[in-house]
């Protein structure tokens, strides 16, 4: 739990309001994330000045990025204005999606943070509403709308359909069976910390990303206590790297790797893991062993240049996932980008131009984004992408 402060400074330049926004960490003792406060107020602004409002600065790499000629399309949601209605392709609505996954029949399932529900989006555009009530918060399990949440953010399907979802505001992580049953799989909701354990016994602290690997394990990226942590078939709890309550850049084996409110998760078919730090930005690498390294950007250098390994930078990266090739894609949400990482540590960026923010539709550097939060790959290398305040789910083919 954090208390954020956040300074507005308002400046006229040329006519035009330039804003710099400070966000300063401080205890946590209630519920107010730096990711959410941060993308809350950004969606604020856009909506009082219009999509016509320009970038703070410019991307920090002198060169213009490397996209590839990946086509953006909405598939679902519009742009116009939050909700929950469920229906097909732009009549449908959504409040704050934050989370993406896909299953093997190309369902897309998003989890829909402030309308706090589960939402599923069919290979035709088709919403519906999956698990979960519209803005009836809570942590009772149950099957369909009789199940709550109070936050999801985080979002993973194994390969018979299940769902396994961090929901944030309650500390715990949740399944789903593709009936739409809710019931709850670690942690006590309201239950803060990071004590290791069984099932109930074990605690948390705002968890955002979630991913199993090929033998069932499930991963959590337990963001506000800077660990990774591993759940097992059986529901035992144990933290793979970090240590609670201390963050911080270094690369290590388990305890003595430090992390700075990792945001997403993903594992590969060998069973490494990559995690997308935040507040550091950069993506790291976590070996089946524990030993935690950096793949790709330096802790602490804020920009948009691709680039091999540290040379790359990013600008908060929030979500991460991985084709069948072993590319990593990475939601770089305050760059307005979506990065790609092949398996050498080369990074380029795909679709979006740093730090020019809209909705548009388009190839490459002609698309635009507001505030990408997770995006996620199907078996056809396509990629869906979670733009949490434009309010739409976007597809991006290869």
């Amino acid at each position: 739990m954090e208390l954020v402060a956040i300074a507005v400074d308002f400046k006229i330049i040329s006519s035009h309001l330039v804003i710099g926004i400070t966000v300063v960490r401080t205890i946590r003792i209630t519920w107010n994330y730096r990711r959410l406060v941060t993308i809350l107020l950004c969606c604020w602004l856009n909506a009082y000045f219009g999509a016509s409002a320009q970038p703070v600065s410019p991307p920090t790499s002198s060169s213009p990025p490397t996209s590839s000629a990946s086509a953006l399309t909405i598939i679902a949601g519009d742009t116009s204005g939050a909700g929950a209605v469920d229906a097909t392709g732009a009549n449908a609505r959504f409040s704050r999606p934050s989370g993406v996954t896909v299953d093997a029949n190309g369902n897309v399932y998003v989890a829909d943070y402030k309308n706090r529900t589960i939402r599923k989006v069919t290979p035709a555009g088709v919403v519906t509403t999956l698990a979960g009530t519209a803005l009836a918060s809570g942590s009772a399990d149950g099957s369909g709308a009789a199940a709550q949440f109070q936050g999801p953010i985080g979002i993973t399907a194994d390969a018979v359909g299940n769902l396994y979802v961090a929901d944030t505001d309650n500390s715990i992580i949740r399944k789903i069976t593709p009936a739409g049953v809710v019931t709850t799989l670690a942690g006590t909701a309201g239950v803060i910390g990071s004590a290791d354990g069984n099932g109930a016994a074990a605690q948390f602290r705002g968890p955002f990303g979630v991913t199993l690997d090929g033998t069932g394990n499930l991963y959590v990226a337990d963001t506000f206590n800077d660990t990774i942590r591993k759940i097992t078939p059986a529901g035992v709890v144990t933290t793979l790297a970090g240590t609670a309550g201390t963050s911080g850049t270094a690369d290590g084996a388990g305890a003595a790797a430090q992390f700075n409110e990792p945001q997403s998760i993903v594992a590969d078919a060998a069973g490494n893991l990559y995690v997308a730090d935040g507040l550091n930005h950069t993506i790291r690498k976590i070996t089946p062993a524990g030993v935690v390294s950096t793949l790709a950007g330096t802790a602490g250098a804020l920009g948009s240049a691709d680039g091999v390994g540290v040379a790359a930078q990013f600008r908060f990266p929030s979500g991460i996932t991985i084709d069948r090739t072993g590319n990593l894609y990475v939601a770089d949400n305050d760059n307005q980008t979506i990065r790609k990482i092949t398996p050498a540590g080369v990074v380029t960026t795909l679709a979006g131009t740093p730090l020019l923010v809209g909705s548009t539709d388009g190839i490459g550097a002609a698309a635009r984004f507001r505030s990408p939060a997770d995006v996620t790959a199907d078996a056809a290398g396509n990629l869906y992408v979670a733009d949490l305040s434009n309010r739409t789910i976007r597809k991006i083919t290869p």
